[in-house]
């Protein structure tokens, strides 16, 4: 209970208030000279001092001890209640001297308080008439009233607690200015630490606590090409809720952010359309855009328990740290795409090095026969395939190919073809029957847009004849010794496309100067600037040009003239050949 001072002691109190009041800067201490100044000076039994929350648009009610109270409360009060309340929202002064009679009088509120109010005097606290918040003191002591004189007083004093109070909250928010700098720091070493991104994101996590309270946290990161979230790192959410956050953007809280690359505050979700229930315990969200070099990169989306629980210092504070994590994830970003590319790149270079393997290591010797085949192969891993496999004295089978689509799966389609048809070839089959072992086995191993296009043949090189079958591919051309040409196109369909197919096997009479070209699409699709291809025309024009070459000189002036038909661009596909020439 304050001590009851004489008219002369309150004189002096009041001089030596103001050195009082400026004797903290720290808030905690602040308030308890306010709250013993006020009862003092007013020679009250207890005081109160009730600072506004802005963001919440509540009072916190700070409270000076009492006999009957024992201890010092906190409580918290909406602007309106009660008549400390009433002051806050009019700003202006009350005395009242019968308390419980006035109309403003809230039995809730003084039963709360813990002690009886029979009499109060409230001020309210203005700083650049903008409220800070409202001082009261309660029953004047001795039986006596609160009159003007103590209201005038009164009202001095709380324009000088305003003044210590405004210095005090500069005081604080300087310091808090300085904390979170020095969090941000030591948040910016933390975070370049790690390039692994899995690991990255759960460090970001850990350090957004350290800045910004929340009760559950997700990290979006987008897909440009897509313009969908393609990674999410969550905490605090139901896993059997967390589908929902698979979003689009525009979809949610955060999916607004990404597509408007604006920053927002929601005070009440319940009251927010945007806002997709992933967590039912959520009241109120903030999210704000990841952006590197004005490119969206993510978005941070943060939930609490509890009603506007973020202040627009909240907001900048995210941002900031947002545009640190911003720097640490593309970096991450980038060494994982570097990883993934030097990785490809070993696979690339594996997958070459089986599909080098595979092809002749040199042309075979025949009497009678100049043969000659070759593979240019493009910067990318392709499907295409050529091989000479011994039979049996005087029989060589000849076989070109070429896999549907590119890389690595086209390589590895390539490989089990080949070891299909060799199996096939030793089991010592027909043609027809080894293209249709071949096939459905293809077809039993691949998926149904996978197939391979091929020309198996057997040469026999003691009766100079060719039997082949031409299963859906580039039909090879004959240059006959007098001129003529034809496409050799008997056999049937790809292989690998429907299950039981039948192929014809086709025998050729060879004589001395006919010209044999198998060739895969790298020849006839080769595309110049114009986007014209080079077609069979050409090739047949260049096979007309060299007949008198050798199998090895056709094939050469084949890729020359292939060369000069696309100039500076880039070769596109794998070039395939091979030449057979009658001696």
């Amino acid at each position: 209970m304050a001590e009851q001072i004489s008219p002369h002691d309150r004189s002096r109190l009041f001089v030596e208030t103001s050195k009082l009041l400026n004797s903290t800067l720290d808030l905690d201490k602040l308030l308890d000279v306010i709250l013993n100044l006020s009862a003092r000076t007013m020679e009250a039994q207890a005081s109160s001092l009730l600072i506004i929350d802005k963001k919440r648009e509540k009072l916190k009610l700070h409270l000076s001890p009492s006999e009957e109270a024992g201890m010092k409360r906190k409580l918290e009060l909406k602007v309106g209640e009660g008549i400390t309340g009433w002051v806050a929202e009019h700003k202006k002064p009350v005395i009242s001297n019968q308390f419980k009679q006035d109309p403003r009088y809230s039995p809730e509120l003084e039963k709360q308080i813990g002690f009886s109010i029979d009499s109060l005097i409230c001020v309210p606290l203005l700083r650049r008439e903008k409220l800070i918040g409202v001082v009261t003191a309660f029953n004047k002591l001795n039986g006596k009233e609160f009159d003007q004189e103590d209201l005038n007083i009164f009202s001095s004093l709380a324009d000088q607690i305003a003044i210590a109070l405004d210095n005090s909250f500069l005081f604080s928010k300087a310091q808090k200015k300085t904390l979170e700098t020095e969090t941000l720091l030591e948040v910016e070493k933390s975070l370049s630490s790690s390039l692994n991104l899995n690991e990255l994101l759960d460090l970001i996590l850990d350090s957004l606590l350290k800045v910004v309270k929340y009760d559950a946290v997700a990290i979006f990161l987008i897909d440009q090409k897509k313009q969908e979230i393609d990674h999410i790192k969550a905490r605090g959410f139901d896993p059997a809720l967390e589908p929902d956050l698979q979003l689009k953007i525009g979809q949610g809280l955060a999916g607004w952010a990404a597509k408007t690359e604006k920053s927002l505050i929601v005070p009440e979700v319940k009251h927010d359309p945007r806002y997709i229930e992933a967590r039912v315990e959520t009241q109120s969200a903030m999210a704000v855009p990841i952006v590197s070099q004005k490119r969206m990169i993510g978005v941070f989306s943060l939930e609490n328990d509890e009603p506007n629980a973020y202040s627009q210092d909240d907001l900048e504070l995210l941002e900031a740290f947002a545009s640190l994590a911003a720097i640490s994830l593309e970096r991450a970003r980038q060494h994982e795409e570097i990883l993934e590319k030097r990785k490809l790149e070993e696979e690339l270079f594996i997958a070459k090095k089986i599909q080098q393997s595979f092809l002749p290591r040199e042309k075979p010797q025949l009497y009678g026969f100049d043969i000659s085949g070759i593979n240019i192969p493009s910067e990318e891993v392709g499907g295409d395939y050529y091989d000479f496999i011994p039979i049996i004295e005087n029989q060589i089978g000849i076989a070109i190919g070429d896999v549907s689509g590119k890389g690595i799966p086209a390589a590895l389609i390539m490989a089990y073809f080949r070891a299909s048809l060799i199996a096939e070839i030793r089991n010592n089959y027909a043609i027809r029957s080894i293209m249709f072992k071949v096939n459905n086995l293809l077809f039993e191993s691949t998926a149904s847009d996978i197939y391979v296009t091929a020309v198996y043949g057997v040469l026999d090189t003691k009766n100079r004849i060719l039997t082949f079958a031409n299963a859906g591919h580039n039909a090879p051309i004959l240059r006959y010794a007098n001129g003529e040409m034809e496409y050799l196109t008997e056999g049937g369909v790809a292989l690998g496309m429907f299950e039981n197919l039948k192929y014809e096997e086709r025998p050729l009479g060879l004589n001395p100067g006919d010209i044999v070209v198998f060739y895969t699409d790298g020849v006839t699709e080769a595309k110049n600037e114009k986007e014209e291809e080079f077609g069979t025309k050409r090739l047949k024009q260049v096979i007309n040009d060299s007949y008198q070459l050798s199998a090895f000189e056709i094939q050469e002036n084949i890729y020359k003239a292939v060369k000069d038909f696309m100039d500076s661009l880039p070769q596109a596909d794998d070039l395939t050949m091979i030449v057979v020439k009658v001696l």
